[in-house]
């Protein structure tokens, strides 16, 4: 890219005077990450697809300034994450993109004639959507490598929670939220600055305006440009003082001003809802065998490994044996047995291909973060776990947290060690 822009340069100056409306309309550099850039057509384009994604959601997109601001710091972090995944050999293959083509198409109810129709239908070419979907898998991946798949959470965890929230309700929240976030060492005067900035809000929302418009402008939070929007939360999962806020709110309520975590917030109550009383869920029992992608091992090698575990199979030799002999998983030992499994438990590739099987039958080779997988669907079952589900609950509720806390503590690292020189506002 700085070799076609001194090539531009250079051509202009051979073609003689160049007037300074010509100079103005110039793409320039916004951003210097490393040693890539972000030129200012590439994020108008972002703001006009994020503009347009907020208009279908019926939300009001923020100001100019504040969405430029919002949408730069979002590329800048995407192309950190994109140039660590390259620079460790993280890669989507074309077919990985076929795949989820035709998974999409089959989700929507169409083939992949009727889905380029559709994406054409909404100003998207199908190479410009190919270019997105890989970077989004891409993205998907790395924090599933980096990130999710080393997170654990003990049982000791979990009885902790348990103990702390007894005798708490068992509803749950739909929640949103605009947060503000209170810098290291501010003083009172800056904390007194961004709690007004946040009374801006409130008034805003008081006012009649929709409270996702008002958090897309306001938020400093991953999912401000979402409306601010936290999906639903168990009872068990928030501190006893926060739910007897919200036992005492309405659908459709805002609460004051909330500090906490180093933050200012506001939370809206969206729905209510009682998750008391017997729940069904489809569990699935699963074995698998995995051969793992990593500095030693090619993405070639793997899947030639995982084929050769194939042929074992194909000729007779059974999936409790192969996997104890060539799983480099922790469950060989256990002939690649999991245990139980309910929908959410594994990554989404994973489960895709369980899900497609019917019991007794094998996968073929199978693609997770992990490496390479030949999966087996022994049974299925409807387990009534209602017993069980405020442990899962809790799990996962931790779980998500550890996640998402270990994510922006290893992005904030990757941009504490790389060069950026942000120049949206022209000094």
């Amino acid at each position: 890219m700085k070799q076609l822009l001194l090539a531009a340069t250079l051509a202009l100056s051979l073609a003689g005077p160049v007037s300074a409306a010509a100079i103005s309309t110039a793409d320039r550099i916004v951003a210097v990450v490393n040693n890539g850039v972000i030129t200012m057509s590439e994020l108008q384009q972002r703001e006009g697809e994020i503009s347009a994604n907020l208009q279908r959601q019926k939300m009001a997109a923020p100001p100019a300034n504040v969405l430029s601001r919002q949408v730069l710091d979002l590329m800048i972090n995407e192309q950190l994450q994109l140039q660590y995944a390259s620079t460790n050999g993280l890669r989507i293959a074309d077919s990985e993109i076929d795949d989820t083509l035709q998974k999409l198409a089959a989700q929507n109810k169409t083939d992949l004639p009727g889905l380029y129709a559709h994406l054409k239908q909404d100003g998207l070419s199908v190479e410009q959507f190919r270019k997105t979907l890989r970077k989004d898998m891409l993205l998907d991946r790395l924090k599933e490598r980096e990130i999710a798949g080393r997170v654990t959470v003990t049982d000791s965890e979990v009885e902790q929670i348990l103990k702390s929230t007894q005798g708490l309700s068992h509803a749950e929240y739909h929640l949103a939220m605009i947060q503000i976030n209170i810098p290291e060492r501010a003083d009172a005067a800056q904390v007194e600055v961004l709690r007004k900035r946040l009374l801006d809000a409130q008034q805003a929302i008081r006012g009649g305006e929709p409270f996702a418009a008002v958090a897309a402008r306001y938020s400093e939070a991953a999912n401000a440009l979402s409306g601010g929007d936290m999906g639903w939360k168990p009872a068990s999962a928030l501190p006893p003082d926060f739910l007897q806020l919200l036992d005492h709110m309405q659908p459709g309520e805002t609460t004051d001003i909330v500090r906490a975590n180093g933050s200012l917030f506001l939370f809206r109550l969206a729905e209510k809802r009682d998750s008391s009383g017997p729940q069904l869920v489809q569990q699935y029992k699963v074995r698998h065998v995995l051969i793992r992608t990593n500095e030693a091992t090619s993405e070639a090698e793997a899947k030639a490994r995982i084929l050769q575990v194939q042929d074992r199979l194909q000729r007779g030799a059974s999936f409790e044996s192969v996997a104890r002999q060539f799983s480099e998983d922790g469950s060989a030992s256990l002939g690649g047995d999991l245990g139980w499994l309910n929908s959410g438990d594994t990554v989404p590739e994973f489960e895709r291909a369980f899900l497609a099987l019917k019991p007794g039958q094998n996968s073929g080779p199978v693609r997770s973060p992990f490496g390479w997988h030949l999966i087996r669907l022994e049974e299925t079952r409807s387990q009534d776990v209602s017993g069980e589900r405020e442990k899962l609950a809790i799990k996962q509720q931790i779980r998500l947290r550890k996640i998402e806390q270990n994510y922006n503590d290893w992005l904030q690292q990757l941009r504490a060690s790389a060069f950026i020189d942000d120049r949206l506002v022209e000094k």
